[in-house]
C-alpha cells in the first residue's frame, strides 16, 4: 500500500489532498481521513469475471442500467435486465461492493448504473457534485484523475475557456494524468463530502479509441443523488 502526497511536506495546509492505494479491500475505507480524496484497491480481476465481462458486452451492445436498489435485490435484478449466458462471479462481486458501499456509509439502498460504452462519457477534467462514487471498470480502458496538486481548479468548467483539457492548462504536462486499471476498486470523494468543498476529485473518462473497444463499467452513488 501506498499513499502518495499532493504537496512536499513543507507546502502542507488545510486544503491539501493526497491518494490512497492499496493491494486489499480495506485500502477503500481510507477515504474516510479528511485529506485523502480517493483511495484505491488495487486488486486483480479474475480470468473467469473477465470472461463473464466480455460475455455481456458481446450479448448487450447497448446496455444502460440505472435504479436504486438493496444489495440484496441486485443479483435478480441483473437477472432480468441483462442478457448472458453465465454471469454469476460478476454478479455476485457487483452485490459484494455495493454491500461495501453500504456497510462503510451506514446506508440501506444505493443508487446502481451499470452499462456497456463506446464513448467517454464525461470526456473532459471534473469534479462531482456528490458525497463520494465508487467506480470500477470490469473491461476495458478506466477512469483518468489527478492528484490534487496537479490540478490547476481554475480551469475546471468554464474557467477552460473552450479548449480542450491539453490546452486548457488544467494540468502541465500528461504525465500528470493517473489511470486507474481493469478491475481497480475506487472511491472518488466528491464536493458534498463535509469539509471537502474546493477538493473534490478531478477525474475524467477515458477516451474510447473505436466501437470494438466498448467498456463495461459500474458506479455506486448515495441513493439521494
Amino acid at each position: 500500500m501506498r499513499i502518495v502526497e499532493a504537496v512536499k511536506l513543507k507546502n502542507f495546509s488545510k486544503h491539501s489532498r493526497f491518494s490512497y492505494i492499496g493491494d486489499n479491500i480495506s485500502s477503500l475505507s481510507e477515504i474516510f481521513k479528511e485529506r485523502i480524496n480517493i483511495s484505491i484497491w488495487q486488486r486483480k480481476l479474475d480470468s473467469k469475471i473477465r470472461k463473464e465481462a466480455e460475455d455481456i458486452i458481446n450479448l448487450n451492445s447497448d446496455l444502460e442500467l440505472s435504479t436504486v436498489i438493496y444489495s440484496k435485490d441486485i443479483k435478480n435484478f441483473l437477472l432480468s435486465n441483462v442478457k448472458s449466458e453465465n454471469s454469476s462471479l460478476i454478479y455476485q462481486d457487483i452485490t459484494k461492493l455495493a454491500d461495501v458501499f453500504s456497510n462503510l456509509f451506514n446506508i440501506k439502498k444505493v443508487s446502481l448504473r451499470f452499462g456497456t460504452l463506446d464513448y467517454a462519457m464525461c470526456p473532459r477534467f471534473h469534479v462531482d457534485m456528490v458525497q463520494c462514487r465508487l467506480i470500477t471498470t470490469y473491461h476495458g480502458v478506466s477512469t483518468e484523475w489527478l492528484q490534487h496538486s496537479k490540478v490547476d481548479r481554475t480551469k475546471l468548467g468554464l474557467g477552460n475557456k473552450g479548449k480542450p483539457d491539453e490546452e486548457s492548462g488544467i494540468y502541465q504536462k500528461s504525465a500528470d494524468i493517473e489511470h486507474l486499471e481493469e478491475g481497480h476498486v475506487a472511491l472518488l470523494k466528491g464536493e458534498s463530502w463535509s469539509g471537502n468543498e474546493g477538493a473534490g476529485l478531478v477525474h475524467r473518462s477515458p477516451k474510447v479509441e473505436s466501437a470494438k473497444e466498448k467498456r463495461l463499467l459500474l458506479t455506486i452513488d448515495f441513493a439521494d443523488i
